[in-house]
């Protein structure tokens, strides 16, 4: 064995290790030069992103010096604001005075001869004033009171009466005054007239009680109720209940009670219901009739007076409306004989008249009517 070849051999594998290490190294410096190249460029390049981004920006006003000049204008100041004292209320209507004292005086003449029931004097003060004052409202309101009160009596003056009232509506508040309303009311609802209230305003069921506890003679209650329909509800002042009294004598003589100055008998009147509101469209009137104890000479020279019935009459604007009579013979004595109440007498054209059982004439009015008997059955 060749002792320098076996220096040689290791000497070889040596360096062959050696450039294999080195050239390993090299090619994992040159990869990593190339990794770093790589990543330089692509560093390099410029990568735009998009985003929306929602901020509150506070933006400062613009300053006055860059701001447009306003031009100069002169204003008022303006006055502080004042609590408003609430409005006072309106002043009611007056009625306007009468500027003529003749004219004034013929209108209060008028007046008391309309509430005297005067009408044809009322009728004359009243157009001798319009002479004078043609436009004078107080003359025509008076003028269409008038003729509505006799239209009671003769339906053609309500036309007279509604033109006096036209009048004065015409004349407006400026110088009607309180009688515009007056006027436009009257004329809104129409001339009532007291037949219109037939059928719509009567007497309830009178109810009779006798107090025979009543020491100091007798003494009977009448509770009499007024019905009225719907809508046709009068003022207090547009009707009136009157009743009238009937005593019976010792010797059996039904006489008016209240009519004679010598009998001590009294009634009073009560509305129960007051006031007069027509709530449940009726109103109950209270009477209270007494007799008083007569005393014993009295009662043994003239005897003793007692209670005997009543006749009950609704009138509505002084003309009668009803009537009711207990007992019922009564209604014969009332001053004016009951409305709508009258029943016919069927006679039989067989029957002959003769004497006092002649028909009246139609200018007649029989004080005592004599009905024919019954005919015999057959």
């Amino acid at each position: 064995m060749n002792p320098s070849g076996a220096r040689t051999g290791p000497n070889l594998c040596f360096r062959l290790s050696c450039w294999v290490l080195g050239l390993v190294a090299f090619v994992q410096l040159l990869a990593a030069g190339v990794a770093l190249a790589i990543r330089l460029e692509a560093s390099r390049e410029v990568v735009v992103e998009e985003r929306i981004v929602t901020r509150l920006v506070n933006v400062a006003p613009e300053s006055p010096a860059a701001a447009k000049p306003d031009p100069v204008v002169a204003l008022p100041p303006v006055p502080e604001l004042v609590a408003a004292d609430p409005l006072p209320p309106a002043r009611e209507l007056d009625a306007p005075a009468i500027a003529d004292p003749r004219v004034e005086r013929l209108v209060t003449e008028a007046r008391e001869a309309r509430v005297a029931e005067d009408m044809g004097k009322a009728i004359v003060k009243l157009e001798e004033a319009r002479a004078k004052d043609p436009d004078e409202p107080n003359v025509h309101f008076e003028l269409g009171m008038v003729y509505e009160t006799m239209a009671a009596f003769d339906p053609s003056l309500a036309d007279k009466a509604a033109a006096a009232y036209q009048e004065v509506f015409q004349m407006g508040t400026t110088r009607a005054g309180a009688l515009y309303p007056l006027a436009a009311r009257k004329l809104r609802d129409g001339i009532s007239m007291p037949t219109d209230m037939r059928g719509k305003l009567a007497l309830g069921r009178t109810r009779i009680f006798k107090d025979d506890r009543f020491p100091d003679g007798e003494r009977v209650v009448l509770t009499i109720p007024v019905r009225a329909a719907p809508g046709h509800e009068p003022k207090p002042e547009d009707f009136m209940v009157a009743v009238h009294f009937f005593d019976e004598s010792p010797q059996g003589e039904v006489m008016n009670a209240l009519g004679e100055a010598a009998v001590a008998a009294q009634a009073t009147i009560a509305w129960p219901t007051a006031p007069i509101d027509w709530l449940g469209g009726e109103e109950a009137m209270r009477v209270t009739y007494t007799i008083p104890r007569a005393t014993p000479a009295d009662e043994h020279l003239f005897g003793r007076r007692k209670y005997y019935g009543q006749v009950v009459e609704l009138t509505y604007k002084n003309e009668l409306i009803d009537s009711q009579a207990w007992p019922r013979h009564l209604a014969s004595r009332s001053r004016v004989e009951p409305a709508g109440r009258q029943d016919p007498v069927f006679l039989d054209e067989d029957l002959n008249f003769d004497g006092s059982l002649l028909p009246p004439l139609d200018d007649e009015i029989p004080l005592e009517p004599v009905l024919p008997p019954f005919p015999a059955e057959r």
